[in-house]
């Protein structure tokens, strides 16, 4: 059974004039929300993907181009994917399932 990938994307742009990479990241959203194909979570080291594998890898590149279109000569991008095929899984469960066992021990850490 083939279903949906999580993945984690980071797109880093290097030699930029300042330490802030912002600009970037919303130049990445922007295209995030032009798509009605795949799910997404900022978070603040990152962004979590949700979709079929091929749409993922799809728009990994998709966003690995975005600083090039800004002026940057150099970008860094790692990919992370999490692939079940015995069952279905979305990022809500996921988040469910570590909250179900923090919640059954009372512990915050």
């Amino acid at each position: 059974m083939q279903g949906n990938v999580i993945a984690e994307i980071a797109v880093i742009p290097l030699g930029t004039a300042t330490a802030g990479v912002s600009q970037y990241v919303a130049a990445c959203l922007k295209v995030l929300e032009e798509r009605d194909d795949i799910s997404y979570q900022l978070t603040a080291m990152g962004t979590i993907l949700e979709g079929k594998l091929e749409t993922v890898m799809e728009v990994a590149a998709q966003l690995h181009e975005v600083p090039f279109t800004k002026g940057v000569s150099r970008v860094v991008t790692t990919l992370k994917i999490d692939e079940r095929r015995d069952k279905k899984h979305s990022i809500e469960a996921k988040l469910a399932s570590v909250k179900a066992h923090t919640d059954s021990t009372g512990s915050k850490g």
